[in-house]
């Protein structure tokens, strides 16, 4: 498994998402900016609200996946560490795992990678151990074999 390579994979992921939540985001302010339109009274007045309310919603998601796009962005794909920090690639006993963005189990090359954000649970318990530490991951102990 190639660092890089999951950098690239999991930026392209992040760019379609931030590309699906734009276009939602967009079509539901139209929606809304519609409903304001008729003189209907208070029914679209909700639903006005109600659009606003998704478009919000939209803008988070874009603003998250955006925010994640740059962590991304600070990762060294040839900077490998002796001590799992934010941008490492581990191989252990239980898979393949990246610390940086939180996008879960992500296939690459026919291998699957558990891209895990430092701040999740598994995350925070990988920070700062070394080849050979041990670690817990679904109610199971496990083995980091290599950092990239």
């Amino acid at each position: 498994m190639d660092k890089s390579t999951v950098i690239q994979h999991l930026k392209l992921l992040l760019e379609e998402k931030m590309s699906v939540s734009w276009n939602a985001m967009e079509a539901a302010q139209e929606s809304a900016n519609d409903q304001g339109k008729s003189s209907m009274g208070d029914k679209y007045e909700t639903s006005r609200s109600m659009g606003q309310l998704d478009r919000n919603m939209h803008a988070r998601q874009f603003e998250q996946a955006r925010q994640e796009r740059l962590v991304l962005e600070r990762v060294s794909a040839s900077e490998a560490s002796q001590r799992v920090a934010v941008g490492s690639l581990l191989e252990t006993t239980a898979g393949w795992f990246f610390v940086a963005v939180s996008l879960g189990s992500v296939k690459i090359n026919e291998e699957t990678v558990l891209a895990v954000s430092s701040s999740s649970p598994v995350g925070a318990s990988l920070l700062g151990k070394e080849a050979r530490s041990k670690f817990d991951f679904m109610k199971k102990q496990h083995e980091i074999l290599r950092l990239y």
